[in-house]
């Protein structure tokens, strides 16, 4: 039903009910005023009739006389065309004075008679009133039978009623008809203007809502703000539009709650997103001009602990005006979070979609918009340290909250895509290069080997291949720190590239040696490269303030394909052998193979390889013992194991193959089949004090190891409470990461750590800072220079106190007289080995309870 048609029901609703309302108040009145006038006129014509009739009867009228008077009374009430009036005799008077004619007498008249009350009612149209006539003294004197107070008579007077009522109301109505009709014409024309403001402000708000299909309308949501002439119209306005305003800060759009599902699948990242993730990121900032206004879209990236990366992606090809004033804007923004204050460096990278044709000009105050950024609390070199975006969002409160939301999933989106990209970039770029020199690696350096010696098989050439040693260079460690040793490498590497060919193989094998394969080069053209090499070293300095400049010289090996290996082991032995021998002759130059270095070198080779390797594969590697015994007998003693090889009935001391194993990269094999030799040996003996193990750094570079050495543990039975792990202090240099992780996880399964040879390095307080490490062996030669040297005492007991400040227990080696035994004792040094405590040997010494027992029966 519209509003019109309502009003005007409601009205004429209203009307009739007040006119019919109005009939039935006014009829009620007058019925009631007419009743009143009627009782009392009739009170008042018998009061009359009653002195009249007095005034005759006291001249004592005759019978004739009262007929006339009766007579008289009713021709008036005829004439009166509306009163009539009737006397009853009543039976004292008519005993009395005799009968009259009279109407004949109704029962209301009887009730006058019998009660002397008066009676009125309503009767056919005609108000009645009954009144009694009653006697008074000064009637006893005509009316002797009677008394006073008895009714001697009745008047009954009638008047019309409903007539004159219906008379006066019709005079009313009649009289009120041009009032009435002009407050009707009055209530018509309210009622067309309330409906015409009411349906024009309707027709406003229909307007302004018909106007809205997505979030961005609301902004321009406006009711009409003129007045209504109504108060509860103009409340409605107002409120309409703080409804709006309500609207604008908490509503969603559609296509933003759409835009933010389909990021969620954005999350399947292919290796197409990887490969192009700057086209992807890209792509990402068009799909969100699709929802919100952003001109720019730019992500941080962590790359060093003072570095980092600001990749800017831009909705259109900006002007070098705008690039430049956003650096300026981004570059602000980002340096009020401390984490980008000076010292940090920001390298800013531009991104502009490829297929967009012309310049985007933006003013000033576009690029100057909100900046709005999310940012990670404690992110990882190489991961994404915030994500942020140059938008205007300062009309819509809700997108700002929005924008929080799509930067969190952006953050984990594009912190996804980059990490895997750099991480994937990184481990194509580890799995080839050096990390330090950006020299090829190892790993390389065999699949170039074996390619570059079968090429020269197909092709009828020789190869040269160049073992490469700095000379001395721990002293430069020891002196200077590791750090310049590294700048020394990363300086000896840029020298060596310029001294060698186009096409010639440079390579770092580790620590300090390097590799330079020279592909189609004899052993003339051989060293001539290599005298080129011992030039540039020669070259190379590092300045250090205040400690002078790190200088270095280089051995070289040099091995030529196929005059001296005809497989690439064989070759890289055989070289790496030259190079031992030129820093036997003096260091610095290259060794030329003789006819007698190829005969011994391949006599060395060929035997300790196929040792070593024979000794692995078949298990044969001999554990030797050397006894660690507590030097005041109150703990329980200890041994260290060795490992031994038998060549033609001569055994081989470690120093004399661990180097080989470890260029055959086959160290971990090695250690792992030592401690299972030797754990066997040990479960099968009443021994029962700890067993001392070596492991080669290198070996804990591979995670199978770790893995099979927990296994050979298990497998023998023997308590990892029992066994101790050595690192050397001067092998853990380049290993900290790797070691750390690896000590955590030995000591959380229950072994136990030493660091041997302490104090032979230049971090060894350090490390001994920073491993959770057990015991601490003494470089040896402290201990035997100590009776003769002041200096190494002090050392000696400096580095015991130190230990038991952080509750370590310290091991003396190269024990070889009992005057040093003595001096430990004095000094208060936990353990003691050497060969003054016992040689290694093949036997385990006797465990505590057989010495306890010979000690009884001794």
């Amino acid at each position: 039903m519209k509003l019109r048609n309502f009003i005007l029901i409601t009205s004429a609703a209203v009307g009739t009910i007040f006119l019919s309302g109005s009939w039935w108040a006014l009829g009620n009145t007058f019925d009631t005023l007419f009743r009143d006038q009627a009782h009392a006129q009739a009170e008042q014509v018998a009061r009359i009739t009653l002195a009249s009739m007095y005034e005759v009867m006291s001249q004592g009228w005759t019978r004739e006389q009262a007929e006339e008077f009766l007579a008289a009374m009713r021709e008036a009430s005829d004439e009166s065309g509306g009163l009539r009036l009737e006397l009853y005799r009543g039976d004292l008077v008519e005993t009395r004075y005799g009968l009259i004619d009279q109407p004949p007498s109704s029962e209301r008249v009887r009730s006058v008679f019998a009660t002397g009350a008066r009676v009125d009612e309503l009767a056919a149209g005609f108000h009645v009133s009954a009144i009694p006539l009653v006697a008074e003294p000064r009637c006893l004197s005509c009316h002797e039978n009677a008394a006073a107070g008895d009714v001697l008579g009745v008047v009954e007077i009638r008047q019309p009623f409903d007539n004159l009522l219906q008379m006066a109301r019709v005079n009313f109505f009649t009289s009120a008809v041009p009032s009435l009709s002009l407050g009707l014409l009055l209530v018509c024309a309210a009622v067309f203007w309330v409906v015409s403001r009411v349906s024009r402000s309707v027709s406003d708000v229909e307007h302004s809502l018909d106007s809205i299909s997505n979030l961005s309308d609301l902004r321009h949501l406006e009711v009409n703000p003129r007045e209504h002439g109504f108060s509860e119209l103009n409340r409605i306005q107002h409120s309409i539009t703080s409804l709006a305003a309500r609207l604008r800060s908490i509503a969603v759009d559609k296509d933003i709650l759409m835009f933010e599902i389909g990021l969620l699948e954005k999350f399947v990242i292919t290796s197409d997103v990887i490969r192009d993730w700057r086209e992807y990121v890209g792509q990402l900032l068009q799909d969100i001009n699709g929802i919100l206004k952003a001109h720019v879209l730019f992500s941080v990236f962590q790359i060093d602990d003072e570095l980092f990366d600001i990749e800017i992606f831009w909705y259109r090809e900006p002007g070098e005006a705008a690039r430049a004033h956003l650096e300026k804007v981004v570059t602000e923004a980002l340096r009020k979070d401390g984490r980008f204050c000076d010292p940090a460096s920001l390298s800013i990278h531009h991104h502009v979609p490829q297929e967009v044709e012309g310049v985007y000009q933006l003013d000033t105050e576009e690029i100057e918009l909100q900046i709005k950024s999310f940012f990670v609390d404690s992110p990882r070199i190489g991961s994404i340290v915030g994500i942020g975006v140059n938008s205007d969002t300062r009309r819509e409160p809700t997108h700002y909250l929005v924008l929080d939301s799509i930067l969190s999933t952006l953050l984990n989106v594009v912190g996804s895509i980059k990490a895997i990209h750099k991480y994937t970039r990184d481990l194509e770029y580890y799995a080839t290069r050096d990390p330090l020199t950006d020299l090829y690696n190892q790993r390389v350096f065999w699949e170039l080997l074996d390619y570059e010696i079968g090429r020269s098989d197909r092709h009828d050439v020789k190869a040269t291949l160049l073992m490469v040693d700095l000379d001395n260079f721990k002293l430069i460690n020891d002196h200077f720190g590791h750090s310049v040793g590294d700048d020394f490498l990363q300086a000896f590497a840029r020298a060596i590239e310029r001294a060698l060919r186009t096409g010639d193989i440079f390579a770092r094998y580790g620590g300090d040696e390097f590799v330079i394969l020279l592909p189609e080069a004899d052993m003339e053209q051989g060293y001539s490269v290599a005298k080129r090499v011992l030039d540039a070293a020669r070259q190379v300095e590092v300045e250090v303030p205040g400690l002078g400049k790190a200088t270095a010289s280089v051995s070289i090996g040099l091995a030529v394909y196929p005059d001296h290996a005809t497989e690439a082991k064989d070759m890289f032995l055989f070289a790496d052998t030259l190079m031992y021998k030129a820093k036997a002759e003096g260091k610095e130059r290259v060794a030329l193979p003789s006819e007698e270095d190829v005969m011994s070198t391949f006599r060395a080779i060929s035997e300790t390889g196929v040792a070593v390797m024979d000794a692995i594969n078949n298990r044969k590697i001999i554990p030797f013992f050397q006894p660690i015994n507590h030097v005041v007998g109150l703990k329980p003693n200890a041994v260290e194991v060795l490992s031994r090889i038998e060549i033609n009935g001569e055994l081989l001391r470690a120093d004399q193959f661990i180097e080989a194993a470890e260029k055959m990269s086959v160290i971990h094999r090695l250690d792992a089949v030592v401690i299972e030799a030797a754990l066997a040996r040990v479960a099968d003996s009443d021994f029962d004090g700890s067993i001392f193990f070596n492991l080669s750094p290198r070996a804990l570079v591979l995670a199978e190891f770790v893995r099979t050495l927990r296994t050979v543990v298990r497998d023998s039975g023997i308590s990892p409470d029992r066994i101790v792990f050595e690192i050397t202090e001067r092998d853990t240099v380049k290993n900290l990461g790797i070691l750390e992780r690896f000590f955590s996880d030995l000591k959380a399964e229950g072994f136990g750590l030493a660091i041997d040879d302490f104090g032979s390095g230049f971090s060894s307080f350090h490390y001994l800072r920073r491993f959770p490490f057990d015991y601490l062996k003494i470089e040896g030669d402290f201990i035997a220079n100590m009776i003769n040297n002041d200096r190494d005492r002090i050392f000696v007991r400096s580095i015991n106190d130190l230990a038991r400040a952080l509750d370590i227990q310290v091991i003396a080696e190269f024990v070889e007289s009992e005057e040093v035994l003595d001096m430990l004792r004095h000094l208060e040094i936990d353990y003691a080995q050497g060969y003054h405590i016992g040689r290694p040997a093949r036997t385990l010494p006797e465990g505590s309870a057989r010495r306890a027992q010979a000690r009884a029966f001794g």
